[in-house]
């Protein structure tokens, strides 16, 4: 059974939330959650690693860094292409990626 102190978490983005687990077998949910949170680090991490090098591509194919892109980019100064399209998504994903590392990394196990 999972319980929350809160009901709406989504209202709580910068505030810690604790989230109990009540089970008959404690240590075993706790190495199972351990090593998916583990898991999920990797993964993250992973993802992080092939969206940098794809924006390393871009920015060695057009000879500016992801910044300038979307500078000129947001201001007009570049057409739309399916190369930029990608480089935007690229974009976008290793924030999102990041954000989730930084989510993952703040998560503790308390007994």
């Amino acid at each position: 059974m999972l319980e929350t102190n809160n009901n709406n978490l989504a209202s709580l983005p910068d505030k810690i939330v604790e989230i109990k687990l009540k089970s008959q077998h404690p240590e075993a949910v706790k190495s199972i959650i351990k090593s998916a949170l583990i898991a999920a680090l990797q993964s993250t991490d992973n993802g992080i690693k092939i969206t940098e090098q794809r924006l390393d591509e871009f920015e060695t194919k057009y000879q500016l860094s992801t910044t300038e892109f979307l500078h000129k980019f947001n201001n007009n100064e570049l057409p739309h292409s399916g190369d930029f399209d990608e480089w935007i998504g690229e974009s976008r994903m290793l924030t999102h990626l990041l954000d989730k590392k930084t989510k993952i990394q703040g998560v503790e196990l308390v007994d």
